[in-house]
């Protein structure tokens, strides 16, 4: 097994420690003692693994989360989550340490779109604004204008003059859903999430049949067919407060797994489907990036405090002024 040495020598190319933790551990115990120690704030997505949810001290999707690090008093922000989140959260807190538990948690979508390619489409639309979605890497965020989360971009948008030329970017699906909810002609940037482009339409509406009585709930990256289906479309956060206050007493949820683990905390009597995928050896659509965070990484990286997000200071600035301008915009959206 490394010594920390040789752990941190392939830290880069593993993207955690890889260090032997001795054997009895109490890793939830130790988590908490860290925390303790460190001052340190635990902030995880809803896409975590259930055990991490648990320990987290803020639960979230983008928007709430990007809020809690906005206002945090923590040293150390641990993140448990994928690397733009890590991200954004440095950007907002540049004096503070940021960890994450592995860097190799990346995002599909955040890949499908550069900062070369953003100025491209910039250059064919002088008179355009850039709109991008929260879900993008530092100098995606360092090229537009705003950026937006799925529970405040619809807000965001209509808040923007109706002649007002806009570029959205990354996320093809979630930009479709804003063009006809918002009756506007965005310009779309080609990418999209694969877990939530997995879904099987066939399978669903099996699924449907099955369960008559229960409600289709789909966060708005899911493609274009499954949404005309659904009985609600909303962020993950408006998707658990949906299961939470609604009649309904089952639901097919259409987003990545991890968010059946709070639903079910939060509506313990109602019954929860996961949507199905297209690859019949699954049942569930779940992120692979989301599920590398694990409570061995996790204590691991609060005990040795790597790795530890690092940004250049002008690209931090730049990507800051579009958080900062979708955070003052969206103050009043929960």
């Amino acid at each position: 097994m490394n010594t920390l040495e040789q752990a941190i020598e392939k830290l880069d190319y593993k993207g955690y420690l890889d260090v032997e933790i001795p054997k009895g551990t109490d890793l939830i115990a130790e988590i908490n003692k860290l925390r303790k120690e460190k001052n340190a704030v635990i902030l995880a997505h809803y896409y975590q693994s259930g055990e991490i949810q648990d320990l987290a001290d803020y639960l979230g999707d983008s928007l709430q989360l990007a809020r809690a690090a906005a206002k945090t008093e923590a040293d150390m922000i641990v993140f448990c989550g994928v690397h733009f989140m890590a991200e954004a959260a440095k950007i907002l807190n540049p004096s503070k340490k940021v960890v994450l538990p592995d860097t190799k948690a990346g995002c599909s979508l955040a890949d499908s779109c550069s900062a070369e390619g953003l100025r491209g489409l910039r250059e064919q639309y002088p008179n355009a604004i850039v709109v991008s979605y929260i879900n993008c890497d530092a100098g995606v965020k360092a090229e537009s204008d705003i950026i937006v989360t799925s529970s405040n971009a619809e807000a965001i948008i209509n808040s923007l003059p109706e002649d007002q030329e806009i570029i959205f970017a990354p996320d093809r699906n979630l930009g479709r859903y804003l063009n006809q909810v918002c009756n506007r002609k965005m310009i779309l940037w080609d990418g999209a999430c694969i877990v939530h482009e997995a879904f099987s339409l066939e399978r669903i509406a099996q699924q449907m049949a099955d369960h008559p009585n229960a409600k289709l709930i789909a966060h708005p990256e899911a493609q274009e067919g499954l949404l005309k289906f659904a009985h609600f479309i909303g962020s993950t956060s408006r998707l658990l407060d949906y299961v939470v206050e609604n009649d309904a007493q089952e639901f097919i949820v259409a987003t990545e797994e991890g968010i059946l683990h709070e639903m079910q905390k939060l509506a313990p009597n109602k019954t929860l489907i996961p949507a199905l995928v297209q690859d019949e050896s699954c049942n569930c659509s779940e992120c692979f990036y989301m599920k590398l965070s694990t409570l061995e990484k996790l204590y691991l990286c609060m005990k040795y405090e790597l790795p530890e997000i690092q940004i250049e200071e002008e690209l931090r600035v730049k990507a800051l002024a579009a958080i900062n301008r979708m955070l003052d915009l969206s103050e009043k959206i929960k």
